[in-house]
This record gives C-alpha cells, structure tokens and sequence, in this order.
C-alpha cells in the first residue's frame, strides 16, 4: 500500500487505535465519524475506509517499527497537517475512554516525529480530553 494523504490520516488513527492490540468497535466508529465529519476527508470515498484501514494495519506489521511508520506518514503529509495528524490520533486514544501505555508511547513517537511541538501538543491533548469526557 502506498500512503496518499487520506491513507496517511487514515493510518495515523488505526496506528493509534492497535497500538493497544485491540482495535475497539468505538475505535473504529469514530474513526468513521471523524472521516464522514471532517473537510480535509470531502474528496476521501468513504467505501474505502474498511479496506484502507486493513491495508494500514498491514502496512504496519510490514513495517520495521513505528519510527518506520511514522516517517512514511510525515513523507506524504505536509508540514501544516502533521498537528491535524496529532489531533486525530489524540481523539482515537481517548475516545474509548481508556488511555493505555501502549497508546501513550505511540502518542509520543507521533509527537516527536511529526515534530509536533510540547505547546501545541499539550493543546491538542486537552482539547481531545474535552471532547470525549464522560460523566
């Protein structure tokens, strides 16, 4: 699979979302949400996203490493969507309301090799806590 920039969004969240070795259904559904909500996802078939989501995971296992992924992901996005890139994999990380290490790590790795600044980030983070808190 060759990223474009949807797949790399796309690759971004299901990265996130397995990185626990457990792709939740709620996972999954807002990865859709954020697919059918978002513009930068306009032009995306929307059809494509079970397949797309596979190819991701498989490219993942492909892969040497998260470093590897990682900078396949920063190769096909701009600069100016690598904190969109962040924010995504922020809003799968909380979304099931459960934050594990294993998340956490890959948070980490998305931050620093995004080059995601600690402001921006820390921003980003709490915005993505916000909006899925639960009472």
């Amino acid at each position: 699979m060759s990223l474009n920039l949807h797949t790399a969004l796309i690759s971004t969240m299901v990265i996130v979302s397995a990185a626990d070795g457990d792709m939740t259904d709620r996972e999954f559904n807002t990865i859709g949400e954020v697919v059918r909500m978002l513009p930068i996802f306009a032009e995306y078939n929307e059809e494509h996203l079970p397949a797309d989501a596979k190819s991701s995971m498989e490219l993942l296992q492909e892969t040497e490493g998260l470093d590897a992924m990682v900078a396949k992901i920063k190769a096909v996005l701009p600069k100016k969507l690598h904190d969109m890139a962040y924010a995504l994999a922020c809003d799968i990380a909380v979304c099931d309301g459960q934050l594990s290490q294993e998340e956490l790590r890959l948070l980490e790795i998305l931050r620093h090799g995004l080059n995601v600044d600690r402001l921006t980030a820390a921003a980003i983070e709490r915005g993505a806590a916000t909006r899925f808190q639960r009472l």
